[in-house]
């Protein structure tokens, strides 16, 4: 078992939360044409979406290389959790970063279309 952690960002939004919830619920599919540069894929590989015990399939750009990430919904929270597998492994702070870009990648296509 790893080590498990949380790293926080507090950053102003002009949409509300509720439009980044139901997004990463129910349509999380469609994040992929908000943020492009960012995001690249999001495919359901088991389950419903918006429901726990569904696993999804990102792919993305992180520190300019292509990644893939499996996600277990495990909460319908929003707080995403990290679990590293060493000790000496770094906490990632770039992959923060990141997320605050989508963030705001899709503040500004939802502000854009309102």
């Amino acid at each position: 078992m790893g080590l498990k952690g949380k790293l926080t960002a507090q950053i102003e939004m002009r949409a509300g939360g509720d439009v980044f919830h139901e997004l990463f619920r129910f349509t999380p599919h469609q994040i992929p044409k908000m943020s492009p540069t960012t995001i690249q894929g999001c495919d359901l590989h088991q389950g419903e979406w918006g429901t726990v015990g569904s696993v999804i399939i990102w792919n993305y750009t992180h520190d300019g290389k292509p990644k893939v990430a499996k996600e277990v919904i495990e909460a319908i929270d929003g707080k995403r959790e990290y679990e590293k597998l060493k000790d000496d492994v770094e906490d990632p702070l770039t992959l923060l970063g990141v997320c605050i870009k989508l963030t705001k990648d899709i503040e500004s296509h939802h502000l854009k279309t309102t």
